[in-house]
């Protein structure tokens, strides 16, 4: 089969650079699973370098045409095709409970979704790597203080480690896309429990940052806090200025309010 060609509504832009592929395989550790699952394999040009490495590699692939490419390429691949949408798949209809980590190309435009059905299934999930838009790659990673720090920021280092590791120029695409890329590592800490409710942490973060320029005694409003409480002085901050920690802090706080 002729090679596949990039389709624009699945946002594939296919790395051509093979040490690039190689230096995203290597991101991963193996330790502590003997799976592996890649996102959006396309021609598979990662996914040679996983197969040669001692571990049980399957791949999850939306594109008709990408899956018999790499059915037709990859003998190795044989009955570990998975031609499923991964935002919607159940993954344990492959994984039943194991543990596994997650490595790819991200398609960019489905990329934060990735994360956030990650960190659904963050109890099987104790490595993740790979390569997103520049600017998505870092805001995973950033830290307090920054404009770039969110959403995304918050909820993914409350449960991993996260490290940026290099950037990829926008030259070793085809087709090349109109922003550079990064490439980012989560790491499953130790001890992911919350010493608070999970729910309630995840709607105090997203609630807070959905305004993010008003002080977190304004944008958590809707929350339905006492008096009493919102005298506390962690509600004179803005969301950007509180680390994973203090919003943990302040959602026992919240708790104890009896939200």
């Amino acid at each position: 089969m002729e090679k596949v060609k990039a389709k624009k509504h699945l946002g594939q832009h296919f790395l051509k650079d093979e040490s690039i592929a190689k230096a995203i395989a290597d991101t991963l550790s193996l330790k502590g699973y003997d799976e592996v699952l890649e996102i959006g394999p396309g021609m598979g040009v990662l996914t040679k370098y996983l197969l040669d490495k001692p571990i049980n590699t399957h791949v999850i692939e939306i594109d008709t045409e990408s899956v018999v490419y790499l059915g037709e390429n990859y003998p190795k691949l044989k009955d570990k095709i998975i031609s499923q949408d991964f935002l919607k798949y159940n993954i344990n209809e492959v994984y039943e409970n194991k543990q596994f980590a997650i490595i790819g190309n991200f398609p960019y435009n489905i990329s934060t979704q990735i994360v956030f059905r990650t960190l659904e299934y963050k109890h099987q999930i104790p490595e993740f790597s790979g390569m997103f838009q520049k600017e998505v790659a870092e805001r995973i990673c950033e830290k307090k203080g920054s404009k770039a720090y969110g959403i995304l920021s918050v909820l993914a280092q409350a449960f991993y480690d996260t490290e940026y590791l290099f950037t990829v120029d926008e030259n070793v695409f085809i087709p090349p896309p109109k922003v550079k890329s990064g490439v980012m590592k989560m790491t499953r800490k130790e001890d992911y429990s919350l010493p608070c409710g999970e729910k309630l942490f995840f709607t105090v973060v997203k609630t807070a940052f959905q305004q993010r320029r008003k002080t977190l005694r304004n944008s958590l409003k809707t929350l339905n806090l006492s008096d009493e409480l919102r005298l506390d002085t962690i509600f004179d901050k803005r969301p950007e200025q509180l680390s994973v920690e203090e919003f943990i802090v302040l959602t026992q706080k919240i708790e104890a309010d009896g939200v």
